[in-house]
């Protein structure tokens, strides 16, 4: 049987507090199951009693979730609801230095671009490099290399007698451009695309169109992390995490 609405204006159902977020009761539940919200009150019948400080602590959940994601968001509701703010807030900084380095990374591709683009294209065999030296300069497997091979975004040649990957000087680029890319959340089929158009029209303009996507994402990111803070700090203020 459903419970009646409690008459205390003060105490709500999982209903109430899903309804406001268009959200299921059993979310709500699941979320307190999980720590994301602090422990409820039972009703004698054993009906979960939920507060206005539940009520600001979905609200400060869901607010964070498009700046730092779900992980990282139930790892900060957690923490505050066991009274460990330090915590909270390392993860909180540790988005937002994710975020400042994700922007240098950016300012560092959109400077480069007229130079990457420009660069005449050196006569085949001098200054390749194997796969294992390309791998190393970017910090990713051989394996990751591979990938993009197949998925169209590099072009290696092969020694003709060990079939070995030799990388020239614009695969090397297009492996950076490619790398950069993927750091921006960019599908490697997006990028395999962007780097044909570039590959065929010599321009920068595919790449150029790309990365205001990507500051604009950015731009997004950080203004989300702002309104998950003001309701966090709503909610702080409220006296969660307190004892």
């Amino acid at each position: 049987m459903t419970p009646t609405k409690p008459s205390n204006p003060g105490v709500r159902r999982p209903v109430d507090l899903a309804r406001a977020h268009g959200l299921s009761a059993q979310a709500v539940r699941n979320y307190e199951r999980d720590g994301v919200l602090p422990p409820a009150q039972r009703s004698p019948s054993g009906y979960r009693r939920f507060t206005e400080a539940h009520a600001l602590a979905l609200g400060a959940y869901l607010a964070l979730i498009p700046g730092h994601g779900y992980a990282a968001g139930g790892e900060i509701m957690r923490a505050v609801n066991r009274g460990e703010i330090d915590t909270a807030l390392r993860v909180i900084d540790r988005g937002h230095a994710l975020l400042q380095r994700d922007r240098e990374t950016l300012d560092a591709v959109e400077a480069a671009v007229p130079l990457l683009v420009g660069i005449e294209r050196e006569p085949q065999g001098r200054n390749v490099v194997p796969i294992s030296a390309l791998a190393h300069r970017l910090g990713v497997r051989p394996a990751t290399l591979r990938k993009w091979e197949r998925a169209g975004l590099l072009q290696p040649a092969r020694d003709s007698a060990t079939r070995h990957r030799l990388y020239s000087p614009d695969d090397v680029r297009d492996a950076e451009l490619a790398h950069l890319l993927r750091r921006g959340g960019y599908r490697l089929d997006h990028i395999a695309g962007v780097l044909g158009q570039v590959r065929d029209a010599g321009g920068a303009e595919p790449l150029a169109a790309s990365l205001r996507q990507w500051r604009h994402r950015l731009t997004v990111r950080g203004q989300a992390m702002l309104n998950g803070a003001a309701r966090l700090s709503e909610y702080l203020d409220s006296g969660a995490g307190t004892g």
